[in-house]
């Protein structure tokens, strides 16, 4: 960690390391923006919101100095859904895209156009995975569709480079390069986007020790039987007992890395690991194998079988996810202190949160997706000393959709009228408006192509109830009370005591509907 912090110094040149005489001076009274988001980050895997699987000092920090938002969730819990709406603040049946399929026109409106035209120095650096070009930034420098954690290449404003290192600390790195050479007459806004800790959650050579010495805890419902869902929650393909042995396991080089065990119907995972464990470098191999040969000696010693063996997997899984995350914290610390260093902190705001939740063994699932509170619920923690009170926590009803409002909002920047979000200036203060939103709306696409056979649906949260409609190939509905059952493993849709709650629920839903006009769901 020492190397790296002084290789990043660097790399900033002399002005970064003569700070003090140096110091950023724009005069503009304007915010910057720093824009940390992850891929996959659960909030169950953030210590500020619970601390029994992992401490995450650098991105508590985020939130100890400025604010937790406890009810923050996305509209569409998929990846590229998830960011196109975040750039455009429009649901997925209005920004065209709607599952992993699609492309996201750039050419559309999005807040990272609107800063620039009002002055701003935009850039992102990291995931971009829309397909399309990036546009309204003024520089990039993107991973490749998924990207790879060892030795990716990067697309710097059309020009492909391989690059030797981890994935999650070149991003940070390229990060501080793009905030030292930016033009510092400009207020920046810079999106930090991080492939960790997507699957096949490849820990950073240095972190394969962590968690060895004991077991992670497991969710209540590890074991779930799914008895009181819809079709929709038996029938979909999340369940950690299917995992690919080779890709999500590790477990190679043998028999096992042939087996086509979870995942698509048909897909050889055989090869596609391969060809990822073959980017690593001499030196990352030597120490790959080191640890995970014995992980491999454990699975065939002990042949286990059913729950045993469904434990064992879990713990396979979680540790390197785990793992994954204790590198994005790390490279969290390093951008803050460059922050700091610079004196730019008072009058930056820092947002960290992740396209979506996702499953730690809850239901017995990894992945994402569903509307359940997991997938849907995501982490935002936002700070800004010139205004966020430190410390600060809320159980607003907020969304994804609301970033771009809240950013243009900060800058001064009108926001458009085809804009559906709302700012969150006033929630940042302290200030919960009387006429906040009572409810959210969702509505997840990618049936039946793409992965996981997650049937589409679309629903209506509440600060305590939520109603999902499962459709397409099935016409199944599914209600929970979160006051009491907030594991979400009770469906009460067709007890009689809910039948008015349920009518209620419907009517708000299609309000919702209408007032995000999404006709193709009334």
């Amino acid at each position: 960690m020492i190397t790296r912090i002084f290789l990043s110094i660097i790399s900033i040149g002399i002005c970064s390391i003569l700070f003090l005489a140096c110091a950023d001076t724009s005069t503009s009274s304007r915010p910057n923006i720093l824009f940390i988001m992850s891929d996959d980050h659960a909030k169950n895997a953030i210590s500020i919101y619970t601390s029994k699987l992992v401490t995450t000092p650098n991105i508590d920090r985020i939130a100890k100095e400025g604010i937790r938002f406890d009810n923050a969730f996305v509209t569409n819990a998929i990846c590229a859904p998830s960011r196109a709406v975040i750039l455009t603040g429009k649901y997925s049946h209005l920004n065209g895209l709607r599952d992993n399929r699609d492309v996201f026109d750039a050419n559309q409106t999005t807040f990272t156009a609107l800063l620039q035209n009002a002055g701003y120095y935009t850039a992102i650096v990291g995931k971009w995975h829309l397909k399309s070009t990036p546009k309204g930034f003024d520089y990039w420098k993107i991973l490749p569709g998924q990207g790879h954690y060892y030795n990716p290449d990067f697309i710097e404003m059309g020009d492909t480079l391989k690059t030797e290192g981890y994935v999650t600390d070149l991003i940070t790195n390229y990060a501080i390069e793009t905030l030292s050479h930016r033009d510092k007459t400009k207020p920046f806004c810079l999106l930090v986007h991080h492939k960790a800790p997507h699957r096949n959650w490849m820990p950073d050579t240095n972190k394969l020790n962590l968690f060895t010495d004991k077991d992670i805890p497991e969710p209540d419902n590890l074991f779930d039987d799914y008895s009181t869902r819809s079709a929709a929650a038996r029938d979909q393909d999340l369940e950690i007992r299917r995992m690919f042995n080779g890709m999500d396991l590790k477990l190679k080089p043998s028999d096992e890395l042939k087996t086509n065990t979870g995942g698509a119907e048909g897909w050889n995972a055989g090869p596609a690991w391969e060809s990822v464990y073959n980017r690593l470098t001499p030196v990352q191999k030597k120490a790959w194998d080191a640890h995970y040969d014995s992980v491999i000696a454990s699975y065939r010693e002990t042949k286990l079988s059913g729950k045993e063996l469904l434990k064992w997997k879990y713990q396979r899984y979680i540790k390197d996810y785990l793992r994954c995350i204790v590198s994005i914290d790390d490279n969290i610390g390093l951008l803050l202190d460059y922050l700091d260093q610079q004196n730019l902190m008072e009058n930056t705001i820092v947002v960290y949160t992740s396209d979506q939740g996702f499953f730690l063994g809850e239901h017995g699932w990894y992945d994402k997706r569903f509307m359940y509170e997991e997938s849907a619920g995501m982490p935002l923690l936002i700070k800004y000393p010139a205004e966020v009170p430190a410390g600060k926590s809320s159980d607003a009803l907020v969304l994804n959709l609301d970033l771009p409002s809240t950013f243009l909002d900060i800058a001064g920047v009108k926001i458009p009228d085809d804009m559906q979000g709302l700012s969150l200036g006033p929630l940042l203060k302290g200030k919960k408006p009387e006429n906040w939103r009572k409810a959210i709306y969702y509505h997840y696409y990618e049936y039946p192509h793409g992965w996981h056979k997650v049937k589409r649906h679309y629903g209506i949260r509440t600060d305590r109830y939520k109603l999902i409609h499962f459709y397409h190939d099935i016409d199944q509905w599914e209600l929970y009370d979160l006051e009491n059952d907030p594991g979400e493993m009770q469906n009460l849709y067709d007890h009689p005591e809910y039948a008015e709650l349920v009518k209620e629920l419907k009517v708000k839903l299609t309000e919702l509907q209408r007032q995000y006009k999404d006709d193709s769901a009334i």
